[in-house]
């Protein structure tokens, strides 16, 4: 009897030791939430709303730089273009400056008729890129708009409009997110599509002109926006987050408010379910389509459109966290059979 408890007891030991030897099996999200990091958005940030690139304004030379810059880490990612290349160009037209109260246009009619007056143009170009999913016909987007205002030389002192939460944030947090998806070691679902959009400061040209033209848009399940997540709207509540999503589809919020609990993240979201998401931002042109949407977005600040949104004001936390969040949602987009 001795001698079999012996042995019991040295084979439990050593199935003990095999399961410490053998490390535990880590979900494909946690591994992608682990590569997001408070050093690369500062990076990415600090670079897209430094003074050399004034102020990213669409159409303009700070603008196609900030375009060049996203394409090279989408290459050093190592992602694919969505179509032959990165760049999705488009042209946009505006009556003469003398004429008020006209608008950008992007629509070709529009561009049509101004083209028989004296106008202004301007060529922009969406950046995208993609991650092939297991289901070709079900696509999920995540996008925000690099551009900002640009710099105006008769302004005293600081003239130029850096754009650091506005978007330089969400530009940051789309870039982290796909490098998120790619250290999963998992192929989605869902293809997932990174977009980058140009001229959403002029009215949400890229964006929109994507929609318009885009051939597989019925294919498009939900989209996932950005529009400035690194200030605070009030300073005694660091941690606030306005979280707007398509209320038809409550499982959204109950997404968020799980993997802040699972995740510890320090966020306290103003929960905002809208029947008909289509203002605000980019998410507009999609919701427009009957399309679901995600956007985070914390509030407007004393330095919106502003010279003084820049990148020391950023809180970094925040940005993470937020990051951290929205790439578990469109973990979720990307690979959950029903929302």
């Amino acid at each position: 009897m001795k001698r079999h408890l012996i042995l019991a007891a040295l084979l439990t030991i050593g199935a003990a030791n095999l399961n410490a030897a053998s490390p535990k099996k880590t979900a494909p999200e946690q591994k992608g939430v682990e590569t997001i990091n408070r050093a690369t958005a500062e990076a990415h940030i600090e670079f897209l709303a430094c003074d050399e690139l004034e102020g990213r304004e669409a159409g303009w030379k700070g603008g196609r730089i900030a375009g060049n810059y996203i394409i090279s880490c989408l290459k050093q990612m190592g992602l694919q273009p969505l179509f032959d290349d990165y760049v999705q160009p488009f042209e946009v037209c505006h009556a003469e400056r003398q004429i008020k109260n006209k608008r950008w246009q992007v629509h070709p009619d529009s561009i049509a008729a101004l083209k028989k007056t004296v106008h202004q143009k301007l060529d922009l170009r969406n950046i995208l890129a993609k991650i092939e999913g297991k289901n070709p016909n079900e696509i999920v987007v995540i996008g925000a708009h690099y551009d900002h205002l640009g710099y105006d030389p008769t302004l005293e002192g600081d003239q130029i409009y850096n754009g650091a939460d506005d978007n330089a944030s969400g530009v940051a947090a789309v870039l982290q997110v796909a490098r998120a998806f790619l250290a999963t070691g998992e192929q989605p679902e869902r293809t997932v599509i990174f977009a980058f959009w140009d001229g959403e400061e002029k009215g949400l040209l890229g964006s929109r002109y994507f929609t318009m033209t885009y051939p597989e848009l019925k294919k498009i399940k939900g989209y996932l926006n950005y529009d400035m997540i690194g200030r605070n709207n009030n300073e005694e509540q660091p941690k606030g987050v306005v979280y707007f999503y398509t209320a038809a589809h409550p499982a959204f919020g109950d997404w968020l408010k799980k993997d802040i609990e699972d995740y510890r993240l320090q966020l306290e979201p103003d929960y905002r379910a809208w029947d008909n998401p289509v203002g605000g931002s980019d998410n507009g042109s999609f919701a427009k389509e009957g399309i679901p949407i995600i956007w985070y977005h914390t509030n407007g600040h004393p330095d919106y459109h502003l010279p003084g949104d820049e990148a020391a004001k950023i809180n970094w936390n925040k940005t993470v966290d937020i990051t951290k969040a929205s790439f578990l949602a469109m973990w979720k987009l990307a690979n959950e059979k029903k929302y």
